[in-house]
């Protein structure tokens, strides 16, 4: 009989690629996990892993186990979801991980409405990047997440998790309106001239039916604003500045939107922005409207959608949004 422990070990390593980053995920030692593993070859009765020095890969029997490994984690979800669904009333912690834009404008309702539903759970908020949540999601660390994909950032499928849409957003440039404090102007593409704050020039005026790369080729010498490198906020704009044909010269690294909005206000620079990041722009920002687009999502681990603590909270998350914000309810 194969040990589930042991399968969940060989599913890590499968997205990890070490021993050693499995036992820090895991809080093993890498020589426990390396003794599991051998373990679980013993139990299979085949080569499940070759080694060459320090590197470890998956046989192809092993691939094969892992894809039972994820059916067989995905029945223990389910189970454990119809087991919860029996009991009376919500109660214990639920693990919440989002991202900081989500954390200030989408969970304070989202949690005032399930605490009112569900006076029993208690939620847990951890704030994260997209980018760090399947792993940790994975491992049992958070139960539930908020993540996001931008147009130039899909999100990378993981067979471990599934999402449900929750909301779009459209993207702006956020740039410096020319030292006028009492603007707040929030442009859409072709409608408005796009202003190169800090830069000689003046006003370069949008044309009719311009996509995101002509309007971000006219910011190609200007200074970005961008978040942390390992990001997806950040990726995105690096990519959508070079698919406009240039690198973009970055002097600042900050992940908060409203911290960004600030330091484009003072001239520091423009950036990307989501809706959500720009609902309040301080006075001397332009914020001139991209086809590009941030897709927010629910996710969770594969069969765990029914667990009553989930769907609790994907149905506040739900109910607190503004009609005009919410997306299809289809995976």
């Amino acid at each position: 009989m194969l040990d589930v422990r042991r399968l969940r070990l060989l599913r890590e390593l499968s997205y990890r690629g070490t021993i050693a980053a499995v036992a820090e995920a895991m809080t093993f030692t890498p020589s426990a996990v390396s003794q599991q593993l051998a373990a679980l070859e013993r139990e299979a009765g085949v080569a499940l892993l070759e080694r060459t020095g320090r590197r470890v890969t998956l046989t192809p029997a092993g691939v094969a186990l892992v894809g039972h490994a994820e059916a067989v984690l995905e029945r223990l979800e389910q189970a454990s979801a119809e087991l919860a669904a029996a009991h009376t009333g919500l109660v214990g912690a639920i693990r919440v991980g989002a991202f900081p834009t989500a954390t200030r404008t989408i969970l304070p309702a989202a949690l005032a409405a399930l605490g009112r539903d569900h006076p029993g759970l208690e939620p847990m908020v951890d704030e994260i990047d997209p980018a760090e949540v399947a792993p940790r999601l994975r491992t049992g660390d958070l139960d539930v997440a908020l993540v996001h994909e931008y147009d130039f950032v899909p999100a990378i499928p993981d067979l471990a998790l599934d999402t449900e849409p929750l909301l779009e957003e459209p993207m702006y440039l956020a740039s410096g309106d020319g030292g006028d404090s009492s603007v707040r102007r929030r442009d859409t593409p072709g409608e408005a001239p796009v202003r190169h704050g800090g830069m000689s020039g003046g006003d370069v005026p949008a044309r009719h039916g311009d996509g995101a790369g002509d309007v971000l080729a006219r910011w190609r010498d200007a200074s970005w604003i961008v978040s942390k490198p390992g990001t997806l906020c950040h990726t995105m704009t690096v990519r959508a500045c070079q698919a406009a044909g240039f690198a973009p010269r970055i002097r600042h690294h900050i992940d908060d939107f409203a911290t960004v909005l600030a330091m484009v206000a003072v001239g520091q620079g423009v950036a990307l922005v989501p809706e959500l990041g720009a609902a309040d722009p301080p006075g001397g920002v332009r914020l001139t409207g991209l086809p590009m687009r941030r897709r927010t999502q629910i996710a969770f681990r594969r069969g765990a959608s029914a667990h009553p603590a989930v769907a609790a909270f994907t149905a506040a998350l739900r109910s607190s949004l503004p009609g005009g914000r919410r997306t299809g309810h289809t995976r």
